[in-house]
């Protein structure tokens, strides 16, 4: 009798726990590559997430508040007809 090498117990056994250890590694690294994500997110790339989400925004400066939504360039941030440079902002949220 013939049996498929590729079928043998053993390696069905050593298959099933290379794969769920490269399952565990796989979701190890994709936890890791979130964190390191959100930990180098500037600010512009957060507002380019919320102009994106087409999220409402609250921005302080300097000068006061601005509210309502963003549109994002290379140097300033466009909320209610106020082009705020991102030099000037001293925090941003969402609404």
């Amino acid at each position: 009798m013939f049996m498929d090498p590729l079928r043998h117990p053993d390696l069905v056994d050593i298959g099933i726990g290379l794969r769920a250890v490269h399952d565990a590694v796989l979701a190890a690294e994709q936890a890791a590559a979130a964190v390191l994500q959100r930990r180098h997110r500037t600010l512009w790339d957060l507002l380019v997430e919320w102009e994106d989400g087409g999220a409402a925004v609250a921005i302080e400066t300097a000068l006061g508040p601005v509210r309502g939504r963003p549109t994002v360039g290379a140097d300033h941030v466009l909320v209610a007809d106020v082009a705020v440079p991102f030099e000037a902002i001293v925090s941003a949220r969402r609404l």
